[in-house]
């Protein structure tokens, strides 16, 4: 009887491990075949976010040979809604990246500063509802010197006293969220000033066709209504607003020629967003491209998730 016992036991024990065994190959199984659905989703959604972008590309050269300026009447600025792909769907739009100011600006060609462009940019981070003095800090990050030129610059003995310590630019930026580095620019400031900025090459100049009401009004200074949200939107409907023409007549001379080289109403560099969605895996990747007078247009730069 106690043997005949001892083998139930047994029986059971070994019935319950082969019964744990079953469930977790087939939990491995399961977790495996979502796994590598996911990857598959992931590489298809890749593949088609590139297509978008060499569709977007394909605008932009038809758009130079089409039209002399760039404004949001133009194909490429019109939205992609939601549309079926095998699996999903994929949407985006194309972006004109000289209607923000672009924070590399703020430097001249042998790494010094600009201060036209400096007071420019303080002025449109005080319309965003950002404090000022930033645009002088993000000067010295970027020049190539290692001297506080404004009251509120800093240079490395700041940055080397961070937790952890790190070093100024002193040069070029890639992105925006280097404004983060600056030592209290918060999240919230850069919410705030992110969809009105740029980093581009040094000497970009702002199209006015597309620029954001508040970078118009950064660079018109006091005087003029280019600010003015809806009345700018009801404006653009049907082309290019304001035109060079329409600012320089609400300058005086002095201020207009400060603004020679800074302005204009065309562009050649554009970010390409496509959202693509498969099943339960979504993608979004944002290309910068880079449109040449000869029509050539090439992505300077990938980044999926964030911009």
């Amino acid at each position: 009887m106690r043997q005949r016992g001892v083998a139930l036991i047994t029986a059971v024990v070994l019935v319950a491990i082969a019964t744990v065994l079953a469930a977790r190959v087939g939990t491995d199984a399961a977790l495996d075949l979502r796994r590598t659905s996911g990857i598959g989703a992931l590489n298809q959604a890749w593949n088609v976010a590139l297509g978008a972008e060499a569709w977007a590309a394909q605008i932009l050269r038809d758009d130079l040979r089409d039209t002399e300026l760039d404004d949001l009447t133009d194909t490429w600025a019109q939205p992609v809604p939601p549309l079926p792909i095998d699996g999903g769907t994929i949407e985006g739009d194309v972006e004109d990246m000289q209607g923000r100011f672009n924070l590399n600006n703020l430097l001249t060609a042998d790494g010094g500063v600009d201060d036209a462009s400096v007071q420019r940019l303080a002025r449109l981070f005080q319309l965003a509802g950002v404090d000022p003095r930033w645009a002088g800090m993000l000067a010295d990050w970027l020049d190539a010197d290692s001297v506080d030129r404004f009251p509120d610059g800093a240079e490395d003995g700041v940055y080397l006293g961070q937790v952890p310590p790190y070093r100024t630019a002193n040069g070029p930026i890639n992105t925006t969220t280097e404004l983060l580095a600056l030592p209290g620019f918060s999240l919230e400031d850069y919410r705030r000033i992110a969809p009105h900025v740029a980093a581009l090459p040094a000497g970009t100049p702002v199209n006015l066709c597309t620029a954001t009401p508040l970078v118009l009004a950064a660079l018109a200074e006091a005087g003029t209504d280019f600010g003015d949200a809806e009345a700018l939107s009801r404006n653009r409907e049907s082309g290019c607003f304001p035109r060079i023409a329409d600012l320089q007549a609400t300058l005086d001379a002095e201020q207009f020629q400060a603004l020679q080289g800074r302005i204009s109403e065309t562009t050649n560099w554009f970010r390409v967003v496509s959202v693509v969605s498969i099943g339960t895996s979504q993608l979004t990747l944002y290309s910068l491209l880079e449109r040449n007078s000869a029509g050539g247009v090439r992505a300077v730069v990938r980044s999926v998730g964030t911009e």
